[in-house]
């Protein structure tokens, strides 16, 4: 007799069953990994945020302006990014996910999309 690994319910059915229902499979892989699943929620939402953020702003040609004022209102957080792309010239272009932005003088940004 086999017993459910969350309830200790004795478990009826196929021979490799480890739970007795979805709802205890799906309590126990949930209380396995909350830890885990609280760091990486709360930086893909601040992923996604950033993407909205950078989304906001209508592209001309794949670009556009815009002041580290606007950013910094709307809730951009530059600390997190995806990735960072120098090109042979040394500039260096910060990325989430397929939009990035360059910082140029005078806090402008440019923002840009990765084809």
């Amino acid at each position: 007799m086999k017993k459910c690994l969350e309830c200790g319910n004795v478990i009826m059915g196929r021979v490799d069953k480890k739970f007795c229902s979805d709802y205890c499979r799906n309590a126990y892989h949930n209380r396995l990994n909350k830890d885990r699943n609280n760091l990486i929620r709360n930086v893909n939402n601040r992923l996604r945020k950033n993407y909205r953020i950078l989304e906001s702003f209508p592209l001309k040609e794949g670009k556009t302006r815009t002041t580290r004022t606007r950013l910094l209102d709307k809730g951009f957080d530059f600390d997190q990014i995806t990735s960072i792309y120098t090109t042979k010239k040394g500039t260096v272009y910060y990325f989430v996910y397929d939009l990035g932005y360059l910082p140029l003088d005078n806090d402008y940004y440019m923002i840009v999309k990765r084809e």
